[in-house]
């Protein structure tokens, strides 16, 4: 009877394999599958050496996940030991001979190094996630791996991948132009309403400021280095940047930062604490960086601690 058990259970297997098989594509009809297909030859290409570490269950899995915004599937220390014993592997399989048997190379759980890497490329991946089927993805990783016969030859993978870099370009451009735009245009607004608060003043490039605590020292000259602490944020009250946070003040010498920060800092008297509002176009204007946006209007709050020599 159990041989019958351990029978009946290798054929259902077998017929699992067979129907997982039959579902792969063999021809790519859309460009979404030629896409899915181009971006899983080129992962499959970029983490091949340790592709034969992989439970592929548990990198399909970590990927979704990704793609979902989900928690990461395994913790700090779990991955920090997983890679620990990933890379004693890879160390040690580089020193054999080709075609030596893995079964004396350091252990490493196959299931934790397919969460690791499936996390890391979900994340990678997940800004154009819209555009890839991962089934599709997967079978190019596997076929990759077992270095099969691939349904994109790597000339036509090429063409595919710069289609689809030029979409994404053009994609980018408008959504950033669009950003840019409603940055201006909320910006303009809070600055026209910020304008009329009580203790508010204007400066003739439109920088607005208030005196938070008064200064007794000198003022800086547009060309002094400064010694400050500042906390920046967006108009949504979202901190991006703060020296409080880092745990010690910013040294800037007032000719490498923002037009805002250069003609502000310089009216304060050493001691003082301003809170500035910075229009996009004396800030970082339409090549403001991802984590502030284009033409972003911004508030800084800066304590001017002293003049560097």
């Amino acid at each position: 009877m159990k041989g019958f058990v351990r029978g009946a259970a290798a054929l259902l297997l077998l017929v699992a394999a067979l129907g997982a098989q039959a579902q792969e594509k063999k021809v790519l009809n859309t460009e979404r599958d030629k896409v899915s297909y181009m971006v899983g030859m080129d992962v499959g290409s970029s983490i091949a050496p340790v592709g034969r570490d992989i439970d592929m269950a548990a990198f399909d899995k970590a990927v979704r996940n990704a793609f979902a915004g989900g928690k990461p599937l395994i913790d700090d220390a779990t991955a920090k030991k997983t890679h620990e014993q990933l890379m004693a592997r890879i160390s040690a399989r580089n020193g054999q001979p080709p075609g030596a048997s893995d079964a004396k190379l350091p252990e490493v759980s196959k299931s934790n190094v397919g969460l690791l890497i499936g996390a890391d490329v979900g994340r990678s991946l997940k800004p154009v996630q819209d555009e890839i089927d991962v089934p599709t993805m997967m079978q190019a990783i596997r076929t990759t791996f077992a270095k099969g016969t691939l349904l994109l030859s790597d000339e036509e993978a090429r063409a595919v991948g710069v289609a689809f870099s030029q979409r994404q370009q053009e994609r980018l451009g408008k959504e950033t132009a669009a950003l840019a735009e409603k940055n201006k245009t909320e910006g303009a607004a809070f600055l026209a309403k910020n304008k009329t608060q009580k203790g508010v003043f204007t400066t003739p490039s439109g920088l607005q400021y208030m005196v938070l605590r008064q200064g007794a020292g000198l003022r800086p000259k547009p060309t002094d280095k400064v010694r400050v602490n500042y906390e920046g944020k967006l108009l949504d009250g979202t901190v991006f940047d703060s020296s409080y946070e880092h745990g010690q003040p910013a040294e800037f010498p007032l000719t490498q930062v923002i037009a805002g920060w250069s003609e502000g800092v310089s009216m304060m008297p050493v001691g003082a604490k301003y809170r500035f509002w910075v229009p996009g176009e004396l800030a970082y204007g339409e090549q403001g960086p991802p984590d502030i946006g284009p033409n972003a209007t911004l508030q800084f709050d800066v304590e001017l601690l002293d003049i560097v020599p």
